[in-house]
Formats: C-alpha cells, structure tokens, sequence
C-alpha cells in the first residue's frame, strides 16, 4: 500500500479513517481555509484540494486524503461558529428546518487526483431553547460545521438525514474514499 497521509488535524476525520484499519500519518495542511463569496460547491472544492496540495507539496511520494465540509441553509454558507452564543444563534436558526451539508474529499498523488462532493441534507426537528442550550453545553459542537455533531448528542436533534454516506456527515466520506483506495490495496497485495 502506498503511504496515505491525512491533510487533516481533526480528531473526527483522524478517527473515520482509522475505520478502514490502513497505515496512514496525519500532516496539518498548511492552508487557511476559505470562508466564502463563492458558490458552495466551489468552496468545499477549493478548501478540500488546498488541503491536499499544501500536504502533497511537502510529501510528493504519498497519497495525500483530504477533506472539507461546510452546511448550507437558505443558500447562506454556514462555518463553524467557533463560541457557544455562536453555536446556538445556528441551531435556532435550523429548528424546525432543512440544511445540506457538503463534504468534499479528495485523494491526490503526484500523478493522479480524485475529488467528489458528497451531499447530505438533514431535518432539524423543532427545538427549543434549552435543549439547545443544554446540547451545546454538553456537546461543545464549536469546532463542527452547523454546530453539532450526528456521531454524538447532536443525532437527537433530527427528524430525518438523507444521503449516500453516513460517514460523510461526520466528516469523511469513507464509502467514496474506500471506492479510490480499494485499487491501490489489490496492487500493494500483488
């Protein structure tokens, strides 16, 4: 198997990978995400291939996994509220609601590069003002696009998620990943 590095410092993504039971390191992309003024999908692009270059720049012989996400409601572009005040002005603002979250993952070389957006669109039930509260108290969602996060608490904050992939809402989107990366193990095994 080629060497896999993941262009990602997050603990979730670190965690979603390790699901596939492959060697891989993980290298901080040296990128300053984009926040906006473009169209969504040109964000989630341009954040999640930023990610891969800046890593794939200071390793050339590796394949380097690269992910992004943002949430998008009433066409707004929704980040990572980064405060609690922040995190519950985006939850009140979803009760009751739809938001469509878009992950973008990438698998580059120096010869090849792979990249897709996986979307999922998840139905807020209607939430009140303490739970909310409480959610964001416990959860401490302020590093998660959308402030919450599916694989904890936040999964009882919905009525409905629809999409292809489960992992892709957490962050990494392993069914498309493990469709690139599944060449590549039958090579290393020959």
């Amino acid at each position: 198997m080629p060497r896999l590095i993941l262009a990602s410092t997050s603990p979730y993504r670190k965690a979603l990978l390790a699901r596939l039971r492959l060697p891989f390191e993980v290298a901080e992309p040296d990128f300053e995400e984009l926040r906006g003024g473009i169209p969504p999908e040109t964000l989630v692009r341009l954040n999640t291939m930023g990610k891969a270059v800046s890593v794939l720049r200071r390793h050339p012989e590796a394949r380097i996994i690269a992910s992004d996400q943002i949430a998008v409601h009433n066409g707004n572009i929704i980040g990572k509220p980064g405060n609690s005040r922040a995190a519950i002005a985006q939850l009140q603002r979803f009760s009751g609601r739809t938001v469509e979250f878009l992950t973008g993952i990438a698998l580059c070389s120096d010869a090849s590069e792979h990249f897709d957006i996986v979307s999922t669109r998840v139905c807020f039930r209607h939430l009140d003002d303490e739970e909310i509260e409480t959610y964001v108290r416990l959860e401490q969602p302020l590093n998660c696009a959308g402030s919450f996060r599916s694989e904890g608490l936040g999964i009882a904050l919905f009525k409905r998620i629809d999409g292809e992939d489960p992992t892709a809402l957490i962050g990494l989107p392993l069914m498309r990943l493990s469709d690139w990366l599944r060449p590549l193990a039958r090579a290393a095994t020959l």
